[in-house]
């Protein structure tokens, strides 16, 4: 599947630093949303499946940048926040990138900084999301599984050889061969460790069987 194309969104209540960011933003090849209050943009639904990143002016009609970043982190980990000022605040600079900024920038700021930003930010938020794309695929996979598939896979990440899993479920040797052989097949395992990085993965590491 061809990548969704970034978005860009801005938020800033001077309408002539939106106008021109929204230009620089789409003539960088990525699609620009702009909004004039923080609450504007906290209304706009999720974005799913696109690299983004959000430009955020600190000083907003509405809402203070710091609060806005407060809930875009706690439901948005996949938008990284670039935060711009009109005046330096070595305080509150400090405060954002502690709460996980990707930058922060004070107006006036050049077009290559904020471009390298936004780009930085992009590449953050596309690692992300193909993080959570991954942990969605496994849980797929690991749905798939029978009840005694996952118990013969919780005991062989915890390190159980095939006999001892017999014994602890009550199974034959060769069941668990069979058993094992369709884990590995369902989960898409090319080998013991893959498994097991795949049981961290779920959280299965340390899980018991059943």
């Amino acid at each position: 599947m061809p990548q969704a194309q970034p978005i860009v969104f801005v938020v800033d209540d001077d309408v002539s630093v939106r106008d021109s960011l929204e230009s620089l933003i789409r003539c960088a090849g990525w699609q620009p949303e702009t909004f004039g209050s923080a609450r504007a943009f906290l209304a706009r639904p999720r974005v799913e499946q696109a690299p983004n990143c959000l430009v955020l002016d600190v000083t907003l009609p509405d809402l203070n940048g710091l609060d806005v970043q407060t809930l875009v982190a706690a439901e948005r980990a996949d938008m990284p926040i670039i935060f711009i000022s009109g005046y330096g605040d070595v305080p509150m600079t400090v405060r954002a990138m502690k709460a996980g900024a990707a930058d922060f920038l004070t107006k006036p700021f050049g077009d290559e900084a904020l471009l390298g930003a936004i780009r930085h930010a992009i590449e953050r938020s596309d690692a992300v999301l193909g993080q959570e794309a991954y942990r969605r695929a496994l849980r797929g996979r690991y749905a798939a599984l029978t009840r005694r598939e996952r118990e013969v896979m919780a005991l062989v990440v915890r390190g159980r050889l095939n006999k001892q899993i017999g014994g602890e479920l009550g199974i034959s040797e060769i069941t668990v061969k069979a058993h094992r052989g369709k884990v590995m097949r369902k989960m898409q395992a090319d080998s013991l460790a893959s498994l097991v990085h795949m049981a961290a993965g779920l959280d299965l590491a340390t899980a018991r069987p059943g």
